[in-house]
């Protein structure tokens, strides 16, 4: 146990120290490029001066004063960002260097030590077939800390996927507009379009898909035994049979089309990573391409 718990805290120091740089040198000022304020509020009246946009005049203290004044703004820049993390059985996956939930705790702490640089509030939910885990959205390297720890460590007590329960719990506890990062493999049988829907008008809601490379292609290795880590079903499959890995990878690509034509029609951002590849360069690409979109 004393073992297990050094390892564990030596991933979340190495987690906290990647990713920390990560933000300092490459994804900080991106992220707040990517993601503006909720709105504009009033700041100040002061002297018209020359170059000045003449929309901003405030005619009535100009009428008051004999001279132009201007009202002047500052950008409501606090967001909520919330992490929703799948913590089902099928993210403790890996067939490389690390785990799918190890990759998911990455990510979660690179955007989670963004906000916090830029002064945002993070909160974080952890599910399965229905919500384990509640931290409400706070501030803070202590706070990032304890999100990243929990995904980490959090023993889940069901095995199966219900994105459609974690969009609805979702929904009740956060009323406000927050950045929500939704970081799955989106293995679940049930159907989340409508929550998908209702989410993403209230909220600026962003789908991150993590999958394994052995996810997408079997590899040859002869007659194999697999188990299904959600539902527990045991099949034996010969791997070397080129008609079943055309089967599996044709469903495989089927799948990943459904999601992506779905998020397309509901105008929904989707971000893939693998555990065999590099994150940072897939999340400084989505902040820029982010950027774009709001220019």
């Amino acid at each position: 146990m004393e073992k297990a718990t050094k390892e564990i805290f030596s991933k979340i120091q190495r987690i906290e120290i990647t990713t920390t740089r990560l933000v300092e040198e490459i994804l900080g000022g991106a992220y707040r490029s990517a993601f503006k304020g909720t709105g504009i509020e009033f700041e100040e009246v002061r002297e018209y001066v020359h170059g000045d946009d003449i929309r901003t005049i405030d005619w009535n203290v100009t009428a008051r004063m004999n001279h132009p004044y201007v009202k002047t703004f500052r950008e409501e820049r606090e967001l909520t960002v919330m992490l929703l993390v799948d913590i089902s059985a099928s993210s403790r996956f890996g067939s490389k260097e690390r785990l799918k939930s190890e990759l998911i705790a990455e990510i979660s702490g690179a955007l989670a030590f963004s906000a916090i640089k830029n002064q945002d509030k993070v909160g974080l939910i952890l599910f399965s077939d229905e919500v384990e885990h509640y931290l409400p959205p706070r501030k803070g390297k202590r706070h990032v800390l304890r999100v990243i720890r929990d995904i980490m460590i959090y023993e889940p007590k069901r095995r199966k996927t219900d994105i459609a329960a974690a969009l609805r719990f979702l929904g009740k506890i956060q009323s406000r507009m927050a950045v929500c990062f939704l970081i799955s493999d989106f293995y679940c049988d049930s159907n989340y379009t409508h929550e998908l829907k209702i989410n993403n008008k209230h909220h600026d809601l962003i789908l991150l898909g993590v999958k394994d490379p052995f996810e997408k292609e079997f590899p040859e290795f002869s007659l194999a035994t697999l188990r299904d880590l959600e539902s527990g079903k045991i099949l034996q499959v010969d791997t070397e049979d080129a008609k079943v890995r055309k089967k599996f990878h044709e469903e495989v690509e089927r799948q990943q089309e459904d999601l992506k034509q779905l998020v397309n029609r509901l105008g929904i951002n989707f971000v893939e990573f693998e555990t065999d590849k590099p994150y940072a360069a897939a999340i400084q690409r989505f902040f820029k391409q982010r950027e774009r979109q709001r220019r």
